[in-house]
């Protein structure tokens, strides 16, 4: 059954993130049509056509490689043209015949009525919003999965109901030295335990005061090491009366993120504070629609650092993939390693239907708005590049407009693909690496 439940969440994201492509494409051709560009072909994958139907002007299909999808449109290179209106001619360096060769594959593409329909004679704006409709697809894919999660099902929150009660406390340190997992005769009791506290049992009162939740109560454990202190729980609806007396011992720093906080060497980060050994039960809690876009908008932060940063995480994955270093939880992943993650949430037997099937909706919204930040890096042949092409274009128009001189026409794009190839090439690296990384080591994100 485990085994199957891993394939059904392999299978959830798979079908998801290639609807998310296909989507994201469509974001391109609803633009495109609306701006009378024609486009050749919608398709899905790369290499040999596996299925194909003509629709009006255009080709819709699937192609044997699903590593992406592209939309075809007429015009996408302009001629390179002398300042007397003739094509310029070729040389015989590399470079210039990958540009030549690129405008001689886009002009066969015209065909007669083309002429005012080809993508680079459209305006800048219409451009940019063609190239743009992609990305955006995926932040409204990424925005309406947070939405069904957050408002839908809710955000996981740690009731006052106690999931487990721990039989002795064991320093934190003593269990990342030794792998310590089972109690001792030389451990202390955990004052749970020792209170006589159950699990299921309902914390309504401590140290005198009413508990509104697990949050309230936790900071003022902490604070109330070696007192003791009285504690009130509900138990099959009675109340139930007890002294608890917090140990002060080692336990580790939670960042605001709520997970861990690990020194330069990957360890807990670690303080003395008071500890009853006991955890809360978690459940999900709808949260009100003010609260989609800020979890959105930490989201993009968070995937936007990791691009910035790409180089520097690409090397300490190679790092780990070919030696003992650890692998950062927080850095990029490939398809494969969004595929295990799913399985392992789909087969966790602890985690309850709901909870896995809004943590599965959560990781497709999270990879929508990668695949949107990822898309706006201004390289071709992210869209980001066509992007960056077109406002390049309008600058050098305008700048020649001021200073009175001659319109310098549509930016040559096909000039850049010797960039794009190098791009290509090292997406394509660095896409290999992360699938490497996520075979031998992969990200560890549930203990």
């Amino acid at each position: 059954m485990t085994v199957l439940l891993f394939i059904l969440g392999v299978l959830f994201v798979a079908v998801g993130i290639a609807a998310s492509i296909a989507l994201h494409e469509v974001g391109h051709l609803v633009p495109a049509k609306l701006f009378k560009v024609r486009v050749m072909q919608y398709m899905i994958g790369f290499g040999p056509t596996l299925w194909s139907k003509k629709r009006g002007e255009t080709e819709y299909g699937f192609k044997a490689l699903p590593l992406g999808g592209y939309v075809s449109m007429v015009g996408m290179y302009p001629p390179a043209e002398d300042s007397d209106g003739t094509v310029r001619r070729s040389s015989t360096g590399m470079f210039q015949t990958l540009a030549d060769d690129a405008r001689k594959l886009a002009a066969e593409e015209v065909r007669p009525g083309d002429e005012n329909r080809m993508f680079y004679k459209l305006p800048i704006w219409k451009r940019i919003i063609i190239m743009l409709g992609g990305p955006f697809m995926n932040l409204v894919i990424g925005v309406v999965l947070f939405a069904v999660v957050i408002m839908g099902f809710g955000s996981a929150q740690a009731t006052t109901t106690l999931a487990e009660v721990y039989k002795c406390v064991v320093p934190v340190s003593q269990q990342a030295e030794t792998g310590q997992q089972d109690c001792l005769p030389s451990d202390p009791k955990a004052p749970a335990t020792a209170a006589g506290l159950q699990p299921g049992d309902a914390v309504v009162r401590f140290d005198g005061q009413p508990v509104e939740n697990w949050q309230a109560m936790t900071e003022r454990i902490r604070a109330a090491a070696g007192e003791e202190v009285p504690i009130t729980v509900l138990r099959d609806g009675e109340r139930i009366q007890s002294q608890i007396t917090p140990l002060l011992t080692e336990r580790p720093v939670i960042g605001a993120d709520g997970r861990a906080e690990l020194d330069s060497s990957g360890n807990p980060v670690t303080t003395e504070v008071g500890f009853v050994g006991m955890g809360a039960q978690i459940e999900l809690v709808p949260q009100p629609a003010g609260d989609v876009l800020p979890a959105v908008g930490e989201n993009i932060a968070r995937v936007t650092g990791v691009v910035f940063n790409l180089p520097e995480h690409v090397y300490e994955i190679g790092q780990a993939a070919f030696s003992d270093a650890p692998r950062d939880p927080n850095g990029p992943i490939s398809v494969v390693g969004v595929g295990r993650v799913a399985g392992e949430v789909a087969s966790m037997e602890e985690i309850a239907v709901e909870s896995k099937v809004a943590l599965l909706f959560r990781l497709l919204g999270g990879v929508n708005l990668a695949l949107c930040v990822f898309n706006l890096i201004p390289l071709l042949p992210l869209d980001g590049g066509h992007i960056a092409g077109a406002l390049w274009e309008g600058l050098r128009r305008r700048i020649a407009r001021l200073f009175g001189r001659r319109d310098p026409g549509p930016f040559d794009i096909a000039k850049l693909l010797p960039l794009t190839y190098v791009v290509a090439v090292l997406m394509l690296g660095m896409g290999a690496l992360l699938i490497y990384a996520d075979i031998v080591k992969p990200v560890n994100l549930f203990g």
